[in-house]
């Protein structure tokens, strides 16, 4: 395997859309309602919405390739681009997602490495990121890691309010 990531530019809008909405589909789609869930990934994942968030120099997109195959990606906000926090001395993951048929690889373990080194490169002193209640084996994966709970925000898939868990993982 040779894994590497380059990030994302305005060119790749189309590639994000898509990998956004397939592997979000397919990490969480069987576990809600159907109409909450396809009104959910119409806002979350629209042209125009992920457009805006690749122009924030705030929010920074990565795919994931081996060699040039794109196995995954991940979605990182910092300053104002944080959705909860708001830390300037906090990295936000956002999304990290590995492609189905590329799970079990250790890729996502990989990812987060480059996530941490990215943290200490811009001199974070901590990530946080959300993940939701229901989601053991992400929530093993980031314990895992290193990362610990530190509180609870409401997470809405279209009208049905979901938590999720905030974890940290201390960089200093």
């Amino acid at each position: 395997m040779s894994l590497h990531f380059r990030e994302c530019e305005g060119t790749d809008l189309d590639t994000l859309v898509n990998i956004s909405k397939s592997t979000f589909s397919d990490a969480f789609e069987k576990d809600n309602d159907p109409e909450d869930f396809q009104k959910y990934i119409n806002e979350a994942f629209h042209y125009k919405k992920l457009a805006a968030e690749l122009a924030n120099r705030d929010s920074l997109f990565h795919f994931v390739y081996d060699d040039e195959t794109l196995v995954g990606y991940f979605k990182l906000n910092i300053g104002a681009a944080q959705t909860d926090v708001h830390d300037p001395n906090a990295l936000e993951i956002e999304r990290i997602y590995v492609i189905g048929e590329h799970q079990g690889k250790k890729i996502g373990s990989w990812m987060l490495k480059k996530v941490m080194a990215q943290a200490e490169s811009l001199k974070k002193n901590y990530i946080w990121l959300g993940v939701w209640e229901h989601n053991p084996k992400a929530i093993q994966f980031y314990q895992r890691h290193g990362f610990a709970k530190f509180g609870e925000h409401p997470y809405y898939i279209g009208s049905d309010r979901q938590t999720d868990w905030l974890l940290r993982l201390n960089i200093k």
